[in-house]
């Protein structure tokens, strides 16, 4: 695995080795000692799958305080996958890192704790799925808008399928409940 540092302190590209042959291919998709080894050491303790038709976004998303950091990689289709720093206090908040994510480019992205994510579908359909270092909380599920003009993020989409929440998400200076940045 190759570990990508991006300009986000925290938020990393990891790009599988990918061995093929006749019969197809192998990839490792995590291996905890390696992750720590290139600093990214949280236990990760769910497993989620999310299912969406091209022209979905979801997000910007993140919980507090029972934050979580997701390794996101997309198994089938292609995602515009973004992240911002929304931590109180930090020198990159209100930052935004985007990439996309393939099941073709196998590209993995690592999300710390105290950034808000979120995605938006690409290709007919996409699956997308993510590990997270705390198990989901309701009571502390916080998100911010995903067109808020004020993180530059340049969508793929102008008129975007969203859920009703987050059709509602405040912009990021309105939002209430941001993390604290932890020096």
């Amino acid at each position: 695995m190759i570990f990508v540092e991006t300009d986000l302190p925290g938020v990393v590209v990891v790009e599988p080795r990918v061995p093929e042959d006749a019969r197809g291919w192998f990839m490792e998709t995590y291996h905890r000692r390696r992750f720590a080894e290139a600093g990214l050491d949280a236990q990760l303790v769910q497993d989620n799958h999310s299912h969406s038709l091209r022209g979905t976004l979801r997000g910007l998303h993140f919980q507090h305080p029972h934050g979580q950091v997701k390794l996101l990689r997309v198994v089938r289709g292609e995602v515009f996958d973004a992240c911002v720093d929304v931590r109180r206090g930090s020198p990159t908040f209100g930052q935004a890192y985007w990439t996309v994510l393939s099941e073709e480019n196998r590209r993995q992205l690592w999300v710390p704790s105290g950034f808000a994510h979120g995605f938006c579908v690409l290709s007919e359909t996409a699956d997308l799925v993510y590990k997270t270092s705390d198990y989901y909380s309701p009571e502390d599920e916080r998100g911010i808008s995903w067109d808020d003009p004020t993180l530059g993020i340049p969508w793929p989409v102008d008129r975007p399928l969203l859920s009703p929440r987050d059709a509602r998400l405040p912009r990021l200076a309105a939002a209430e409940g941001l993390p604290p940045f932890d020096r």
